[in-house]
């Protein structure tokens, strides 16, 4: 008794530690006071002034249109490497191959950074591109590590399924191209799905390596979130990330309740 009486309160403590800070920045995101640390009473004002903020909202736009386009590309690539390490058994250069691909994970975000700046500086020398940092330098150096992540969560799902099915779908004639796409690709769909909310959320929310390959006109959410908390933080801020947290929360309820709904289908 003493025991579970502990562990509630070990419990109780862990999640207040966890979301007691993201819990009072919702309350303070309908503060009426200019002052992000001053309580002036209850208003939505400042989601109106979210609403008006151009340049926020243009900077939320390119951040979900580089993570969309990260993601899906290092799903593909991190799909590749996967199949490769995992099906084609031992090569020469092998392991090699399998380190280089996800050290970005363990690589600190300064080092990537600055290896991309430098790369993408010497690559305008010789060929002329990229002409500018915007859009396609942040898109490739957000794969870079996404890809990495996307591949060690692919790869453990594709170690763990029965290749059985694979190998009597080949043994009655399937091509391993459609083996792949109508019976390994769909033992692996948790996976995939989880590899690119990942990127995802990966990508949506770097900070350190953006900054070294962007450029003027290319300001993503968290520049744009850490530029303007450099002159203070104001309700606005707090009313977007309160926007953000509810729109995950919603994704969560309503992706528990399809796969509760359809899974339950497929298994009857």
């Amino acid at each position: 008794m003493k025991q579970s009486f502990w562990l509630k309160v070990a419990l109780s403590l862990g999640l207040l530690f966890l979301y007691f800070p993201i819990i009072m920045m919702i309350i303070y995101s309908f503060n009426a006071s200019m002052l992000v640390n001053i309580w002036g009473g209850w208003s939505t004002s400042w989601y109106g002034v979210l609403a008006q903020d151009s340049d926020l909202i243009s900077a939320a736009l390119l951040s979900i249109k580089i993570a969309i386009s990260a993601s899906s590309i290092a799903l593909i690539l991190g799909t590749m490497i996967a199949v490769v390490i995992k099906r084609y058994g031992a090569f020469k250069g092998r392991n090699f191959f399998y380190g280089m691909s996800i050290t970005p994970i363990v690589m600190p975000d300064v080092v990537t950074g600055l290896s991309l700046l430098l790369l993408f500086v010497g690559l305008n020398s010789l060929t002329g591109f990229p002409n500018s940092y915007g859009f396609m330098t942040i898109l490739i150096g957000h794969t870079t590590f996404c890809t990495a992540y996307a591949t060690i969560i692919i790869q453990a799902r594709l170690g763990s399924i029965d290749r059985s099915i694979e190998e009597a779908a080949m043994d009655l004639g399937a091509k391993p191209s459609k083996t792949f796409f109508l019976i390994t690709l769909p033992q692996i769909a948790s996976s995939l799905i989880a590899a690119w909310l990942l990127a995802f959320t990966l990508s949506i929310d770097n900070l350190v390596i953006t900054s070294f390959i962007s450029g003027p006109g290319s300001t993503t959410l968290p520049l744009y979130i850490y530029s303007t908390i450099r002159n203070g933080v104001t309700p606005e801020i707090n009313a977007l990330a309160t926007i953000m947290i509810c729109i995950v929360i919603t994704a969560l309820v309503l992706g528990t309740w399809i796969l509760n709904k359809y899974g339950k289908k497929a298994t009857s």
